[in-house]
């Protein structure tokens, strides 16, 4: 029985991993779990998975959990009770999937008490992957990739020499604007851009999907999931969302990872890892799908994808600032108060006005990711 802590229940990847759990319940348990603001699917999650410990995102969320408890599970509430989470004595995996920065400090205390840690916030890896992996060597824990693109470059490299790839490229669906000339995209709603063609997810990735920064922000945790230069690292549009990424070795052979767009596949690999476990998911009909498609993407109208090359090509604290300046804008924009195309205008402005640093400690790094906050702020009020 593998005991799990989830950081991010009630978001996308933290209910299909719960789907996952619930059809496996003779190796798999859930011991403690995080979630956000949703009360009520909090509430329904933990009466049916019966965690020991919950946390929530503040305290009078708590007391409102705990009077609908009843005393059955003890209720933390903030960064400290994510932090409890992920450090549960009994959990072997911690799956952290809390989006945002929000989920660095858990990840890494998970890391730190020598949790195998199966990875969805990509956030982590771009804003302190450095960091994470020394702390990862030093403390003797695996970090497995949950993300589609991740997870299938891991399964192209199982077994392989990693000092034979010449390129690992990551596959992008496109979003839903892949085809809308760059000159609409000033006119394009937040409803638009919440309905991807392809995933489900929650809102912040959907809108990131849409102006590319997701396949930005996927690069940056390659570099560094995988230890690999960014000249090494490549993204191609794939609209089907069929063949998950590839990998070409240096005797020009290519690989591939092909599945349903279903997020319950990667994480049930990482829960499993080196096993598989079996599902009832449909099987891949390739001649019915008939045709797969490829194109490069175009940088000029996606812009966000290319600041975030600059960034990882930059280095430094540069990632940081680009994810925490997307994390403001893709809220601004949510909430109506700029239009698609100012997420990326005030990434650029905040990434212009900061100077490259080579962050000594996490401590630094949380402190430009907080200038970088108010910075875009400021640029999205303005």
């Amino acid at each position: 029985m593998k005991k799990i802590s989830l950081l991010g229940s009630t978001g996308s990847i933290g209910t299909s991993t719960l789907d996952i759990v619930r059809r496996n319940p003779e190796s798999l348990k859930v011991v403690a779990m995080a979630c956000g603001r949703n009360i009520d699917r909090a509430l329904e999650q933990v009466k049916e998975f019966r965690p020991e410990l919950v946390s929530v995102t503040d305290e009078a969320d708590a007391a409102k959990l705990r009077a609908r408890l009843d005393g059955t599970c003890e209720v933390l509430f903030g960064e400290a009770g994510a932090v409890k989470v992920a450090v549960h004595p009994d959990a072997r995996t911690v799956v952290s999937a809390i989006v945002g920065a929000a989920g660095l400090q858990p990840t890494y205390a998970a890391i730190l008490a020598k949790k195998e840690i199966a990875l969805a916030n990509k956030e982590t890896m771009v804003v302190a992957g450095e960091f994470m992996n020394a702390a990862a060597r030093q403390h003797g824990v695996r970090i497995l990739p949950v993300d589609s693109e991740h997870s299938a470059i891991f399964q192209c490299l199982n077994g392989e020499d990693s000092k034979r790839v010449r390129r690992l490229i990551l596959t992008a669906s496109g979003g839903p604007f892949l085809n809308k000339p760059k000159e609409e995209f000033a006119t394009i709603t937040v409803e638009q851009a919440l309905k991807h063609p392809n995933w489900s997810m929650g809102a912040k990735i959907t809108i990131d999907s849409a102006t590319l920064m997701n396949k930005g922000l996927e690069l940056i945790e390659a570099r560094y999931l995988f230890d690999i230069g960014p000249e090494q690292l490549a993204v191609c549009v794939h609209p089907q969302s069929i063949i998950h990424s590839m990998v070409e070795f240096q005797d020009s052979s290519v690989m591939a990872q092909l599945g349903l767009p279903d997020m319950r596949v990667p994480i049930a690999y990482a829960l499993s890892y080196p096993d598989r476990i079996p599902n009832d998911l449909p099987s891949l009909d390739l001649p019915r799908l008939a045709n797969l498609t490829f194109f490069e993407p175009d940088e000029e109208k996606f812009r966000c994808l290319k600041l975030a090359k600059m960034a990882m090509s930059e280095g430094g604290t540069m990632p940081a600032v680009l994810n925490a300046a997307n994390e403001i804008a893709v809220a601004q924009f949510l909430e109506k108060k700029i239009s698609f195309l100012q997420i990326a205008q005030v990434v650029e402005e905040t990434l212009q006005g900061h100077s490259r640093q080579t962050p000594r400690s996490l401590e630094e790094i949380v402190a430009v990711d907080q200038w970088a906050r108010r910075r875009a702020s400021e640029l999205a009020a303005a």
